[in-house]
């Protein structure tokens, strides 16, 4: 029986674990530092996800086969690197690899070396922020501002005036998302829909998830701060076979073979962010590890044995896995904070668990236990996902679910899937 740790403590965790729970081979399953969801499937091990060599020591100790690393700053810091370096098996690439979500300007750099469509850019220090001004006032609006390192997936500002622009700047120089903006990353806002593609690599061959589209901002319409992500679906109807076709030709086959041919094949889950333009797919941002919440969407579609395609990128013969994917469609919708992304307040108790999971899946994110009770402990609180033979099945399953839930200052968005079902059923 294989012994499989995860690490990381959000939705994107409990996803994983719930797919690896799928697997006839019933592994044992462990999660660091996990939450209250995670505990159901796996023993929760208090390890916090970037305690690099407290992972080393969990490994070790629990004769761990293989880790599964969830969040992006462990990867940043070299846990792949570590683990296998120690004869421990690790899904997720090298830290010089995971470059592509660590740094946006080693990104847009590499980008331009291997002729990746994305959006024209220009990077600036700290120290360069007259000259940063100087290429605010000269370029149309909307201009987009992106904090260069981790940021949560909210060090994005786009700016609708220069007065906004200039702000956001120095917003971003004075440390509004800590040391991420060191440097930022100045680009031409792209006018098109966003999708999200999920590439499985052993760092030759690759095989394709289904694809999937977020909902980045906090309010409806696409309104308000950008956040982790407020729900996603899957397929993302806009992508078609054929803009597939362009996707792997033109970004997916670049990206593989210039990241060998630089020195750090890559070995692990590669997620592309990508703006669907007039003019083709150009990347928004790589992620190293899976999207959240899109992990809650794209994996209860997969068929094959989620655990047999880890084995089969680690031991590089990912060419030979038979990628199956169920038929219909996947909603998530997360529920959050009351203040999020902002301040938001901790320990309200989560009541209707047994109602929504009548109707979905309920993903833990920000979730803890305090004695029989269940508490929220972060922004986003759960990931309630929804299954159909359609779109419009999976959204109505997993909002009935959503609603059942009940706990204080609940957020979530109404709008889930509006755009994919625009393009199912065109006016």
């Amino acid at each position: 029986m294989p012994r499989i740790l995860v690490i990381g403590s959000g939705g994107r965790e409990h996803a994983l674990l719930h797919a690896l729970a799928q697997s006839p081979r019933k592994p044992e399953l462990l999660c660091a530092p996990g939450n209250a969801g995670t505990e159901l499937l796996a023993e929760n091990i208090p390890v916090a996800a970037d305690d690099i060599e407290g992972i080393l020591r969990l490994a070790k100790d629990r004769a761990v086969d293989m880790v599964v690393i969830g969040p992006e700053v462990p990867l940043v810091l070299g846990l792949a690197d570590r683990l296998n370096e120690a004869g421990v098996a690790a899904i997720g690439p090298s830290a010089a690899a995971a470059q592509l979500e660590g740094s946006k300007a080693f990104a847009k750099d590499f980008m331009a070396r291997h002729a990746v469509p994305t959006a024209a850019s220009q990077t600036f220090e700290l120290d360069d922020v007259d000259e940063a001004k100087a290429y605010l006032a000269k370029h149309a609006l909307p201009i987009v501002l992106k904090a260069d390192g981790l940021a949560a997936g909210k060090g994005v500002i786009i700016a609708v005036s220069q007065e906004e622009a200039e702000a956001g700047l120095i917003a971003l120089f004075d440390g509004a998302f800590g040391g991420a903006g060191a440097r930022v990353v100045i680009e031409e806002f792209m006018q098109g829909e966003e999708a999200s593609v999920f590439v499985l690599t052993d760092g030759r061959d690759y095989i394709l998830l289904a694809t999937a589209q977020d909902h980045k901002r906090i309010g409806e319409g696409d309104t308000g701060p950008n956040t982790g992500g407020m729900g996603a679906y899957a397929p993302a109807s806009i992508v078609t076979d054929e803009l597939m076709a362009s996707i792997e030709e033109q970004i997916i086959r670049p990206v593989l073979e210039g990241m060998a041919e630089e020195g750090h094949p890559y070995r692990g889950i590669l997620y592309v962010g990508l703006m669907i333009t007039s003019v083709g797919p150009k990347v928004v941002e790589f992620n190293c590890r899976f999207g959240d919440p899109e992990t809650q969407v794209v994996l209860p579609l997969l068929e094959t044995d989620l655990l047999d395609v880890f084995e089969a990128m680690v031991e590089e013969r990912i060419a030979g896995i038979d990628i199956r994917l169920k038929d219909g469609a996947a909603s998530c919708v997360v529920l959050a904070s009351e203040g999020y992304p902002g301040s938001y307040e901790k320990g309200k108790e989560i009541n209707g668990f047994d109602e929504a999971s009548k109707h979905a899946i309920v993903f833990h994110a920000g979730t803890k236990k305090d004695g029989d009770r269940i508490v929220t402990n972060g922004g986003r609180v759960l990931g309630i996902t929804g299954l159909g033979e359609g779109l419009q099945e999976a959204l109505n399953n997993a909002y009935v679910a959503a609603d059942a839930i009940h706990f204080g200052g609940k957020t979530l968005r109404r709008d889930i899937g509006q755009k994919g079902l625009s393009h199912l059923n065109p006016v």
